[in-house]
């Protein structure tokens, strides 16, 4: 794979109202031991299942490592850090070592103290990514959050950390967007980016709290899945482009928006198993491709039928259509079952990596 974004656990220290799943929230006590214990228990197999040979061939024809965006929730937090977050550091590095994937963390930011910065490099981590330079997150809002960047990029100097940038970006105290680092140069790296407007997330998922408070400003021709990070080329694994989502306890999804369901789990299957049984399947080579509604074309949802599922009335009772709306629709209308059926076809001639002891 190109890209893996594994999402550790939904535990985090704030409630934005942005969020693109509600499930990323405070937790106390029990309720975050039990949060976290989701992604304690699964780790391990996901690990395993994940492809042996992380890396994948470029445009050019070269061969580069994997870039695994590990994220929350806040993997920072009390609870979470020692708990789950440095246990899984180790375990990528115990299983790959030298040759593993990239790894590029996300954080607020605002928590983040240089024995945190110490513990992930330390650890393998490549690049930190500090993910709430918007005005949705509580008090960096305005030129707060250009404070917390010049506060970032002080504590980052004594470690030799090199500030890149991402694409999109306009306002000239965000690096400008370079050259992707040289697949050898291990950094460390950090960046800054949110759900600013002229950035890639600018319109904001239909999903989750953004979807609930009304903030989604996407159009049906914001076509999520045909961008990077939505479902465009997900199932060609090996290649540039390739990308899955996984959530804690291995869900696994065509892209970071989600699908209405599931395509299995890898704290059960094999990653690459799981992929390659839906290679061929009209919807999900309609998601590989980046047109959605192409979907049900071979089950008799034209276009039209397609476009109309999109439409709905968003919580603020603005009639809104996007592409994501209608691959739900699909989902829930024919493929659950489609989905049943194939797991149980992979999982009769496929040894199920055993959980471990």
């Amino acid at each position: 794979m190109e890209a893996i974004y594994w999402v550790l656990t939904w535990a985090c220290h704030r409630r934005c109202p942005h969020c693109y799943d509600d499930r990323f929230r405070p937790y106390v006590r029990d309720d975050l031991k039990r949060v976290v214990g989701e992604g304690q228990a699964a780790y391990r197999r996901i690990i395993a299942n994940l492809p042996d040979d992380m890396s994948f061939t470029d445009t050019k024809g070269s061969r580069k490592h994997t870039l695994l965006v590990m994220a929350g929730g806040e993997l920072l937090i009390d609870g979470v850090r020692e708990e789950l977050f440095y246990p899984v550091l180790e375990e990528i590095r115990a299983r790959w070592g030298e040759p593993g994937p990239h790894i590029s963390i996300q954080t607020t930011g605002d928590i983040l103290k240089p024995e945190h910065i110490e513990g992930m490099l330390s650890r393998g981590v490549r690049t930190i990514a500090i993910a709430s330079i918007d005005d949705f997150h509580v008090g960096l809002e305005g030129d707060k959050k250009f404070a917390l960047m010049d506060k970032v990029r002080a504590m980052m100097a004594p470690f030799g950390a090199r500030e890149v940038g991402l694409g999109g970006a306009r306002d000239p105290r965000l690096k400008a967007p370079g050259p992707r680092p040289a697949d050898d140069d291990r950094g460390p790296f950090f960046l800054f980016f949110g759900a600013q407007p002229d950035l890639w997330i600018g319109e904001l998922w239909p999903r989750g709290r953004a979807w609930l408070n009304g903030l989604s400003e996407a159009t049906y021709e914001t076509n999520f899945c045909a961008r990077w990070s939505g479902g465009k080329n997900f199932l060609n694994h090996g290649q540039a482009g390739s990308e899955v989502a996984i959530e804690p306890d291995g869900s696994v999804y065509p892209c970071c928006l989600k699908t209405k369901a599931p395509l299995g789990s890898v704290a059960e299957e094999r990653l690459i198993d799981i992929l390659d049984s839906l290679k061929g399947h009209p919807a999900f080579e309609a998601i590989n491709a980046g047109d959605p509604e192409a979907m049900g074309l071979n089950a008799g949802w034209r276009r039209e039928q397609y476009r109309a599922a999109s439409e709905v009335v968003d919580p603020k009772g603005r009639t809104f259509a996007n592409v994501c709306i209608g691959c739900d629709a699909y989902f829930a209308a024919r493929l659950g079952d489609d989905l049943a059926a194939i797991r149980a076809e992979r999982l009769a001639r496929v040894a199920v990596i055993p959980a471990a002891q």
